[in-house]
């Protein structure tokens, strides 16, 4: 153990009362960045944030990012970015995380006001926020106040970059990301990202891959107002047919993906990595837990994991203009629009996958000799992310999870995907680490979220011992 550790452990434990406390001050915030009512308050989170920061001795910064776009009577939240230490013999570690929440009503089924942190018998901290993102965010800020107070010095330049969009887009911050990398994230070294989950409730995990996603949309359009299924019935073509036949051919009912081409473009499984995936802390009971159903499409956690992973997926979300209110309702629509995504891994590029998109979509409508017009487009996308989990600063974070925890981390990707991830690579040119605090039984976004207690207090050692790790570890490894 690096000899500064103890006595950091010791005020970490001594000052979890007071941690607690600020974490129960941020979530009484309510930072919603969707809802326009709620901006005041992300302003007020923001500054909650440079305010305990510049109380820690850092220098602070809150960044300006002009209007909402598509909303110009608001303002975008600004980014709080703040160093602390400056010492040119040190490494430097960015660290980012975001103070915006999703939205939170105590009659959307919560068992506890979500704006108020609730800790009940077991240590759960229940509340909007808590593990998602003011938690972890917090933990940088509690690791700064420990080493103060224990006199340890921080092993490294810290940079922090604090966003209040991330619920909402990251309204500005790539173009914010990429004007800063050559001024405050200039010195950046490794960069540290504290916004995901252990894949389980026991053992950590260090995050090296996050897969992409391209959302589409398919209209098909006929007749020039929704007609009486009984007058019109058997006499036109329906758009909402048509599309139905389409959407049934991009996936079957396995989730393999009915589009010509498309695993072409899957970069191939090695050994080395299908080797990854034995040791990894999972069961087919956590599946099934997490669905609440035995409904998994695989056999084993190795299939499953790399299915969600490492393998692309496609999946249909809706289909916007048809009758969807309770009853019935005897109309053809006369217009209607099916959306679906495709999550893509390495080597998927998108203008590849679009063109195979819509060619077939186009060549399965066409075999249907509907008189009907279809049209397909991308809503949007963003790019999958994966990185070396060899190189020093995943190392470093392995050996924090040991002496922490006492086990070896499980070495993760996502089937989801965290944009700002390969926003901060690109812009720095320097590895990402995704270090996660909570558990896979977090409930983020969802109501009843929560941080346990233990994932918090440990959550903070595991960041400052990783900072002590990443500040000494050799390169070349």
């Amino acid at each position: 153990m690096a000899p500064q550790l103890g006595p950091f452990f010791k005020q970490v434990d001594d000052l979890s009362g007071s941690f607690v406390d600020r974490l129960r001050k941020a979530v009484a915030i309510p930072s919603i960045s969707a809802q326009d009512e709620n901006r005041k308050d992300v302003f007020k989170m923001a500054q909650f944030l440079a305010s305990e920061l510049e109380s820690l001795g850092a220098e602070v910064h809150q960044r300006p990012l002009g209007k909402q776009p598509g909303k110009e009577h608001l303002d975008l939240p600004p980014v709080v970015i703040a160093r602390y230490g400056n010492d040119k013999n040190k490494r430097t570690i960015l660290v980012y995380g975001h103070y915006d929440v999703q939205p939170a009503l105590k009659e959307d089924g919560w068992a506890t006001e979500p704006f108020e942190l609730s800790v009940d018998n077991n240590g759960r901290m229940y509340g909007r926020g808590s593990t998602d993102d003011k938690g972890p965010v917090l933990g940088w800020l509690n690791v700064i106040e420990a080493h103060k107070k224990a006199g340890v010095e921080l092993p490294v330049n810290l940079l922090c970059c604090f966003e209040g969009m991330e619920e909402y887009g990251s309204e500005g911050l790539e173009e914010f990301i990429q004007a800063e990398s050559k001024k405050f994230f200039k010195d950046t070294d490794a960069v540290c990202i504290s916004d995901n989950y252990w894949l389980g409730t026991e053992k950590p995990c260090l995050t090296y891959g996050l897969r992409g996603c391209n959302y589409y949309s398919v209209s098909v359009s006929g007749p020039a107002q929704d007609l009486h299924s009984g007058v019109f019935g058997g006499s036109a073509h329906e758009p909402m047919t048509d599309l139905v036949n389409v959407l049934s051919k991009l996936v079957d009912a396995h989730g393999k993906i009915l589009i010509p081409g498309i695993m072409d473009l899957v970069e191939p499984l090695t050994e080395e990595e299908k080797s990854l995936y034995g040791d990894i802390s999972y069961t087919m009971e956590n599946l099934h837990e997490s669905l609440g159903s035995k409904t998994g499409i695989h056999p084993t956690k190795e299939r499953t994991l790399m299915a969600r992973w490492r393998y692309p997926s496609l999946s249909i979300h809706g289909i916007e203009g048809a009758y969807s209110a309770p009853g019935a309702k005897t109309v053809i629509p006369a217009k209607v629009i099916g959306k679906f995504s495709i999550r893509t891994v390495p080597n998927m590029e998108s203008k590849d996958v679009n063109k195979l998109v819509f060619d077939h979509i186009k060549t399965e409508f066409a075999k249907l000799n509907s008189k009907n017009t279809l049209d397909v487009w991308l809503q949007h996308d963003g790019k999958w992310w994966v990185a070396s989990p060899k190189h020093w600063n995943f190392t470093a974070a392995s050996k924090a999870v040991q002496q922490v925890f006492g086990v070896q981390p499980d070495m993760t990707r996502e089937g989801g995907s965290i944009p700002v991830t390969l926003n901060f690579e690109q812009a720095t040119g320097k590895n990402v680490l995704l270090l996660p605090m909570g558990s896979s039984t977090d409930a983020a976004h969802s109501v009843n979220e929560k941080l346990d207690k233990r994932n918090y207090i440990e959550g903070v050692k595991l960041l400052g011992a990783y900072l002590h790790y990443v500040a000494e570890e050799p390169i070349n490894t």
